[in-house]
């Protein structure tokens, strides 16, 4: 490639000119340029221009003094760059492309966040979630250094110089203060050194949310999302006080609001059996899944279960909740793992005997998809499920050996892990593929026609795909995309819990701000007709936490006529919604309040209370004997119906 001339950059910009400073638009792309093809002296000419193609290049980097101060769109797909903090010199970014760079990270999607305070679309998708969670890092980062800057200058002699207190701290810092997962760590400690080279020049002066980027106009705190690949769900700025040991004592009474006759709950156990390294010292690992075994006995309607399988981290274990005693733990280190199902096979033994295995499938991070005999307490099949990490998997009702596993790459697959042979060995088969136009989060078989038809909460919305198996489309779109307002905004928004209260009644979080929504599947189909799109047919709202967090799930308890949801201040939410259930219409005018909100105990260790975390998913067995809480704060928390 020979170098840019003025003559080329005329010919390649709109609109059509004989000054650069009148382009606005230029269209570098596919022109093999490399970093120093890219002259400052000529590029800072365009004086105003707004969007500059750069894709399908071989760029390394992009130099720090291009002069494009009015730029608004940048497009840089498809190079080779390694680093992204030269975008500062672009204050006034709107839209951002850097799709098929290799080398780059969910870390350099941060960082680009954090250096463009204008950005409202990186990759095509709207960066809001992406600035929520790195003003949210920022905060707790912030609070973290400034803490740190005061223990330190408290150890050190007051007679030293300064300059080194200064340098020595700085070192100290990005040595000691860590916040989140492993996998962000290269962005948090980016982060660090600025913060504590600010922090220390100020002389300790705090780094107020002034100093912090602005958020760009028009961009709402919808939620603290969850990092693409990078397993951290959701970031809470306000730390634990607590001093921890592996079993937590429940030390304080419940505090329960709005408790009706029958339903009365007490905190039994609280365990840190996920704790990296099986560390007592472990407080950050997030939890995310739990699900309780279904209760196999063959002819008993009634029968229960007290067993759980819970996942967070490089971990799954399966817990007795009567006793607290953890029966089976599974490890799978580097894997964070964010969905643990159950499922039952009937087995034939050498012996020719037929036997039934409770098999555990667990995924995440990783995109694969373990297979746990719980009873013998080893892994006997890994699929590799994905690309991409997994977010969630639920086998069907009807089909024991049928898997759904939803991942970030927006697919949807159904696997038939088969039966496995007398070596304890499974071999998966792929049976098709449902594609999705954004992030399956939550899967629901529809339980009156459960082969027919698999619903999702999506980051997009809720969708709906035909699963039948005897149609011969091995890949399949969404086949009606469910609005839960129409012509409002509010439609499009993600659905991040999903789940069915009877046969037909599905509950659903996500598309309304504080409320859960109870909605008919049946009266909704009906309404379908040959359209694409349908409004669902509202049967009542739910009051719920008016957070703008997302991901916590929700689940139901079918028998019981129960809803169940956390929320950020670990109360439990508990909703009898049996007469709500035989109420057709019309809807309550209000969002109905819950039955019952179990707070937080604060349970006790090292003699300090665990003030506050957030509950990301709460799960009863049938007979709503049992509750499991799972926190942000590695800490299992189990309830029991007195």
């Amino acid at each position: 490639m020979s170098p840019l001339t003025a003559r080329l950059l005329m010919e390649r910009g709109q609109p059509r000119t004989d000054r650069l400073g009148k382009i606005r638009c230029l269209d570098l792309s596919g022109m093999e340029l490399l970093a120093e093809h890219l002259d400052p002296k000529l590029l800072c000419r365009l004086t105003q221009l707004q969007e500059l193609d750069l894709s399908n290049n071989q760029l390394e980097t992009l130099p720090a003094s291009l002069g494009l101060s009015h730029l608004r769109i940048l497009h840089c797909a498809n190079n080779q760059l390694e680093d992204v903090t030269t975008l500062c010199q672009f204050p006034k970014l709107e839209e951002l492309s850097l799709e098929g760079n290799p080398f780059l990270t969910v870390n350099d999607n941060l960082k680009v966040a954090f250096l463009l305070p204008s950005l409202r679309k990186i990759n095509g998708k709207d960066a809001s979630s992406t600035c929520c969670q790195v003003e949210s890092l920022n905060r707790e980062l912030t609070n973290r250094v400034t803490a740190h800057w005061e223990k330190f200058v408290a150890a050190r002699d007051p007679e030293e110089k300064p300059e080194k207190v200064q340098a020595d701290f700085v070192k100290s810092a990005v040595r000691h203060v860590r916040y989140g997962p492993e996998s962000l760590s290269e962005f948090t400690q980016w982060r660090v050194q600025m913060i504590s080279e600010e922090l220390a020049a100020s002389g300790g002066t705090r780094v107020s949310d002034a100093d912090l980027p602005e958020k760009p106009p028009g961009v709402i705190t919808a939620s603290r999302p969850r990092a693409r690949l990078a397993a951290i769900k959701r970031l809470d700025s306000s730390p634990l006080n607590l001093s921890p040991i592996k079993r937590v004592c429940a030390s304080l009474p419940a505090q329960v609001e709005g408790s009706q006759p029958g339903l009365r709950m007490e905190p039994l156990h609280f365990l840190q059996c996920h704790s990296r390294n099986n560390s007592p010292q472990d407080l950050k690992t997030q939890l995310w899944a739990c699900a309780f075994e279904p209760a196999w006995e063959e002819g008993d309607s009634g029968a229960t279960s007290q067993t759980v399988a819970t996942c967070g981290g490089e971990a799954v274990c399966v817990i007795d909740c009567q006793t607290g005693i953890v029966l089976h733990k599974y490890k799978a280190p580097g894997e964070e793992f964010f969905s643990v199902a159950w499922t039952a096979l009937m087995v034939v033994t050498q012996a020719g005997h037929k036997k039934r295995w409770s098999v555990l499938a667990a995924a995440g991070l990783r995109g694969q998809v373990r297979l746990l005999h719980v009873r013998a307490g080893f892994c006997c099949g890994v699929i590799r499920a994905h690309k991409k990490a997994i977010a969630t998997l639920c086998f069907s009702p009807t089909h024991e050996t049928h898997l759904f596993t939803a991942s970030y790459d927006k697919r949807i697959i159904l696997w038939d892990i088969g039966v496995p042979n007398h070596d304890y060995e499974f071999r998966a088969s792929q049976l098709f593929t449902l594609d999705s136009t954004s992030i399956p989060l939550r899967l629901c078989p529809v339980p009156s026609c459960p082969d027919a038809h698999l619903l999702a909460g999506c980051e997009g919305g809720c969708c709906c795909w035909d699963v039948r198996l005897d149609q011969p489309q091995k890949r399949r779109g969404c086949e009606v995309e469910f609005v839960f307002s129409e012509g409002s905004k509010t439609s499009t928004r993600r659905v991040d819990g999903l789940a069915f209260v009877n046969e037909d009644v599905v509950a659903s979080k996500g598309s309304g701000l504080g409320t859960i929504c109870l909605w008919s599947w049946s009266q909704t189909w009906l309404h379908r007709g040959s359209k694409s799109s349908v409004t669902v047919v509202v049967l009542a709202q739910l009051q719920w936490s008016h957070t703008e967090l997302a991901y916590f799930s929700l689940s139901t308890c079918p028998d019981q006529g129960i809803v169940l949801c956390g929320d950020e201040e670990g109360s439990v939410w508990i909703y009898d919604v049996g007469h709500l259930l035989k109420q057709l219409s019309p809807p309550p005018a209000a969002p109905q309040a819950p039955t019952q909100i179990l707070k937080w105990p604060q349970p006790g260790a090292g003699g300090q209370p665990v003030i506050r975390t957030m509950v990301n998913m709460v799960v009863a067995n049938a007979a709503f004997t049992y509750l499991t809480a799972l926190t942000d704060s590695n800490i299992v928390a189990i309830w029991r119906r007195c």
